[in-house]
């Protein structure tokens, strides 16, 4: 069994499309922009924050207000929008109590912590990287390789769990497994439609991957 677990936060440990959508439809109706297309959701629900309001905003006046807005917007009336993955809680406290070391690499920023106080699983993660802890977010494999530092294991003594075509190239170059989670079309070492079958996964030798 993998002695570390990493996980990505949106699409993965949350179901976070909703909360996205109300925040970032927040920032556009400020501006009296159109709702995000389908296009721009997809976008903005792997991307960093300043990312995403740079894409929304590309070649807008109001692009520096925006970024400004996106910042002082008090991110909390929107993590009730948010829900906890089936099954994740039971499943992450078995992992816990069975010694294995649980981290989050996301590219969310300043709203992962109070994101986990609300749900009350913050005490679950010893180690939780966000676009704020490194130079370069992902797909950079910045904040995993930071997170295996941390943890003092070696890139084969863990997963990472995602759910986007960042996730998997993030995970290839740190030469970590990768495990795509309610995602089939990617290309991973592992794919899973439930939370529960984390806790049985075993490690691939190195001609398997």
């Amino acid at each position: 069994m993998y002695r570390g677990i990493i996980l990505d936060c949106d699409g993965v440990l949350f179901d976070s499309l909703q909360a996205n959508i109300a925040f970032y439809n927040h920032l556009l109706t400020h501006f009296n922009k159109p709702l995000m297309s389908d296009k721009q959701i997809e976008f903005v629900h792997a991307a960093t924050a300043e990312e995403s309001v740079t894409y929304l905003f590309k070649g807008d006046t109001a692009l520096e207000k925006a970024r400004d807005l996106q910042r002082h917007t008090d991110y909390n009336q929107f993590i009730p929008y948010m829900k906890l993955a089936p099954h994740a809680l039971e499943s992450l406290k078995m992992l816990k109590a069975e010694g294995k070391m649980l981290a989050i690499c996301t590219n969310r920023s300043t709203s992962m912590p109070a994101i986990l106080k609300y749900f009350g699983i913050a005490d679950l993660f010893e180690c939780v990287v966000t676009s704020l802890d490194v130079t370069r977010p992902k797909p950079d494999p910045e904040g995993l390789l930071s997170i295996l530092q941390t943890f003092g294991l070696d890139s084969q003594e863990a997963v990472y769990v995602g759910d986007s075509i960042i996730d998997q190239k993030a995970s290839r170059l740190a030469d970590i497994p990768f495990v795509a989670y309610g995602s089939p079309g990617l290309d991973a070492d592992y794919h899973l439609r439930d939370f529960r079958q984390l806790v049985t996964i075993q490690p691939l030798s190195r001609g398997e991957q």
